[in-house]
């Protein structure tokens, strides 16, 4: 287990991690999200020893070793562009890690020639152990730091960005595999990125953080769903904000209730464009005028506008837009399946 107490950091006069607590349990898959300068990968370079807070703890299974350094943490890490050594084959790579060990923590050569051979089968590149950074590609160079991580058999894994560097298709080739890996293995890792769709397809839980602070932690269904906070709706997939005002417990935007709350006031009502329901229109239900029709491969995505002028973004499917048969100009019902209204300043 992993537990975070309270942690900050500076930078000269910028807060880089500002009283951060968090908890990681064993086995689990963890990852950092949030934009740059949120404070994500100044995190993980605490955790892994890199860099020492200003104030806070940290404790690895229970003992603090906030002090210790990255060797005597027993960490792995995995950095975005590899970190390879040019003049080492695939072999020497993976196997430096032990090879630099001193007196009886260094194992003998029959064990860390069988540990090679095991780790190149695991992350996929058996036969070539010969060969040189400079030969593989770039999917295949992280796969090579990935394994070079896992041959000191560390008890935390940290990942900065680790496929960033890579093109879509290898990028989501490479977490597929990589969620199937932590499986396998049970290890304890936290991975940093931006990627939205990353962290929520690969980690059991996800910390979203925000100017050195911590948003929300959750499951990825969690922070998608039930967003804490008007920066989570944002950042985590596309979300209409509407300007509204709470008047008696509800508010109605164009017609439409957007939501409600216990506070009257001005604020935002937040809803996803797949919970904007379009329907045939009806008499009883708000009506909208089909601006913009734009289709983005399984999915068609709708921009309408309310009575009050109202702008909106709704996502459905080709077969619900040929029922519907949506064209600009046409008039349609709404019906909004999920919205939130946050009350105050939502900036």
């Amino acid at each position: 287990m992993i537990e975070v107490e309270d942690v900050s950091k500076h930078f000269g006069t910028f807060a880089a991690l500002d009283r951060v607590s968090l908890r990681v349990n064993k086995g689990k898959l963890v990852a950092l999200l949030g934009p740059s300068g949120s404070g994500k990968t100044t995190l993980l370079r605490i955790l892994a020893g890199l860099e020492q807070p200003d104030s806070g703890r940290i404790r690895l299974d229970g003992v603090d070793a906030t002090g210790l350094g990255t060797r005597d943490r027993r960490v792995g890490f995995v950095f975005q562009h590899y970190a390879l050594f040019r003049h080492m084959s695939v072999a020497e790579n993976i196997a430096f890690g032990l090879k630099v060990r001193k007196g009886p923590h260094r194992p003998s050569k029959a064990v860390i020639t069988e540990r090679v051979e095991t780790l190149l089968d695991l992350v996929q590149l058996g036969g070539l152990a010969g060969r040189y950074p400079s030969q593989l590609s770039g999917g295949q160079r992280q796969r090579v730091a990935l394994a070079r991580a896992l041959a000191v058999e560390p008890r935390l894994l940290l990942l900065d960005e680790p496929f960033g560097a890579l093109d879509a298709q290898v990028r989501k080739d490479l977490r597929r595999w990589l969620r199937h890996l932590h499986d396998e293995m049970g290890l304890t890792g936290v991975f940093v990125t931006h990627d939205q769709e990353e962290a929520l397809e690969v980690a059991d839980e996800v910390v979203v953080m925000n100017k050195g602070r911590i948003e929300q932690i959750g499951s990825p269904s969690e922070i998608y769903d039930s967003p804490a906070t008007p920066f989570v709706y944002r950042f985590l997939g596309n979300v209409n904000a509407v300007p509204c005002s709470v008047s008696g417990g509800s508010a109605v935007v164009g017609g439409l209730h957007v939501g409600g709350g216990t506070v009257d006031g001005g604020g935002v009502a937040f809803v996803r464009p797949h919970d904007v329901e379009l329907l045939e229109l009806s008499p009883d239900l708000p009506q909208a005028t089909i601006r913009q029709v734009t289709v983005l491969g399984p999915l068609v995505r709708a921009e309408l506008a309310l009575s009050d002028g109202t702008v909106l973004e709704a996502e459905v499917t080709r077969d619900q837009r040929d029922r519907l048969n949506l064209r600009r100009g046409l008039e349609v019902s709404v019906f909004l399946r999920k919205a939130r209204v946050f009350v105050g300043d939502v900036a």
